[in-house]
């Protein structure tokens, strides 16, 4: 069999969790071809010629570039596609964005589907892309691909037509970069690199108002009590809507307890997470939450909110808070940050069990069944 890939999520410098997740999704299905677990032909479809870090082309792994920008997916590849030159039997779009016109089995990703409830969160243009296309994508696939049970419900709920078409494949992380192990001399690197001179509570993630960073900040100030020497990090890359959050930062007069990171490479991703007290993410949802999966493999506890898929990624190894109400926030990090060593280690041990549950190795095993039953 031929299955195509959209790659371009991938073919990124500056990754996030969609980008994070189809890096890992071509990454793992090479390596099962490597094993000898994925007897099929892939061909990656691009942009732009491949960045250093994606897979090297071989035999049964190569890349067509179709140059283009805007409307990329319908003026270029759609085109290319309904001519079908390289004979692909489906095409696997890992994100909300799919071929809407084509003549063969098509399967798409969805990571969340936030954006429908929390529309004020957005752009008037990002919301109305997401809607749009997701809708497309979810009714032309044959198969769909949900990266938790919580996204699954939430695409049972607007989309019922689409029930049984769905499969969950949980992400995973990269147990070689994300375990106990990371040196602590990294992590000094890292806390020099950023400014970094206290015990720390660690955000990483996107600047943007569904995180609910700002909830968090209004927590931070309430952990005043506990005394000097603790540093809030907010680590990400500024997407939409964020001004508010420096504004709030300001008005509390705590721009200087808060290090605003910018985007962290990738490269520096475990020492930061490994360096902090406490990893915390309060957001409004999430489709499933990659870098607290990373903080407990890392063994850093976790305070994540009690909605969305967190419950799901976090199970019983972390503390659970109300991303609604700042106090919540405040007392889930304040029980982490006062926690006995005894008690401290406990959590991390949890977190660190929980962990071993994920894999993305089981996730491209998962996602080739899927694909391979949408052409039958």
């Amino acid at each position: 069999m031929v299955i195509g890939i959209d790659g371009n999520e991938a073919n990124l410098r500056e990754r996030v969790g969609v980008n994070e997740y189809a890096f890992q999704i071509l990454w793992n299905l090479y390596k099962l071809q490597e094993k000898g677990e994925n007897p099929h032909n892939l061909i990656v479809y691009l942009k732009s010629k491949p960045l250093f870090d994606l897979p090297k082309q071989r035999q049964n792994f190569r890349y067509k570039i179709i140059p283009g920008e805007k409307f990329w997916i319908i003026k270029k590849l759609m085109r290319y596609l309904w001519r079908n030159p390289d004979k692909i039997d489906v095409l696997f779009s890992p994100n909300h964005y799919t071929v809407p016109f084509l003549r063969i089995p098509r399967i798409c990703s969805i990571m969340d589907l936030g954006y429908l409830k929390f529309s004020s969160q957005f752009t008037k243009k990002v919301f109305w892309q997401l809607k749009s296309w997701s809708a497309i994508s979810i009714l032309v696939s044959k198969r769909i691909i949900s990266i938790s049970n919580s996204t699954k419900d939430d695409i049972v709920r607007h989309y019922p037509f689409a029930r049984n078409k769905i499969a969950v494949t949980l992400p995973g992380y990269d147990a070689a970069r994300f375990n106990t192990e990371i040196p602590i001399s990294d992590v000094r690197r890292v806390k020099n690199k950023y400014s970094i001179v206290d015990d720390y509570i660690l955000y990483l993630g996107t600047l943007k108002p569904s995180k609910n960073i700002e909830g968090l900040i209004e927590a931070f100030a309430r952990l005043r009590t506990l005394g000097s020497g603790l540093q809030l990090v907010i680590a990400g890359k500024k997407g939409w809507l964020y001004e508010s959050i420096f504004k709030k930062a300001e008005k509390l007069g705590l721009r200087d307890t808060i290090v605003f990171t910018g985007f962290v490479l990738e490269k520096d991703k475990p020492a930061l997470i490994k360096g902090a007290k406490v990893f915390v993410l309060p957001s409004f949802w999430e489709g499933f939450g990659l870098d607290s999966l990373c903080a407990m493999a890392a063994g850093i506890p976790v305070v994540v909110s009690n909605t969305g898929s967190l419950p799901e990624v976090v199970g019983n190894a972390g503390i659970f808070i109300d991303p609604y109400n700042v106090e919540s926030i405040a007392e889930g990090l304040k029980e982490i940050l006062s926690a006995n060593p005894k008690k401290y280690n406990r959590i991390v041990a949890a977190g660190l069990l929980q962990a071993k549950e994920f894999s993305w190795e089981k996730t491209a095993k998962k996602t080739l069944e899927v694909i391979t039953d949408a052409t039958r």
